[in-house]
């Protein structure tokens, strides 16, 4: 009988040292629960603002316009590049013709057009950058406590689900269980 004590009493003091350690890695590691309220909320906003944004998308004949001109620059470029490409082929004298032509534009016109197009499609990937940023944020989030597999699954948005918005202070409150019992599992 004192040796079943002395294991039982070892497990007990088991169960408080791995509760202590629990406690201090919520510490740095923070409240999954919390985490995911914050994801939710997050996503939900984002949401939010795109319905806001696109409700009047494209009323006016003047944006469908600018959209459109908005959209040529790249398109162009590849199909002209490739263009010169057969037109080099097509009539080598006429393109050497050009080519010297364009060998007599000054260089500070060329740093010109480098800066013009340069800001157009920098300015453009930066606000791509952005927009990625801001709806995979909550991602990147999960991903540090899930591991670098997170980070390849693609994020859908959804609708906040009230019942998890409600529950997000609780503690126990388990979204991952909820969902389970959810699909009836």
């Amino acid at each position: 009988m004192g040796l079943m004590g002395q294991i039982f009493g070892m497990g007990s003091a088991a169960k408080q040292i791995g509760e202590a350690v629990g406690g201090v890695a919520e510490v740095f590691v923070g409240n999954r629960a919390e985490r995911e309220a914050a994801i939710e909320t997050r996503l939900a906003g984002a949401v939010s603002q795109f319905e806001g944004e696109f409700a009047s998308a494209g009323a006016l004949w003047f944006d469908r316009f600018v959209n459109g001109l908005n959209r040529l620059p790249r398109p162009m470029l590849a199909l002209g590049t490739l263009g010169l490409f057969v037109y080099a082929m097509a009539e080598p004298a006429g393109f050497s013709t050009r080519m010297q032509g364009l060998g007599l534009v000054p260089e500070p016109l060329w740093w010109l057009l480098g800066a013009i197009v340069s800001f157009y499609f920098g300015a453009r990937e930066l606000h791509h950058q952005r927009v990625r940023t801001s709806l995979t944020l909550p991602r990147a989030a999960a991903t540090s406590a899930a591991g670098p597999v997170a980070a390849t699954t693609p994020m859908t948005l959804k609708a906040p689900d009230t019942k998890s918005a409600a529950h997000a202070g609780d503690p126990e409150f388990n979204a991952a269980v909820e969902e389970w019992r959810r699909l009836g599992a």
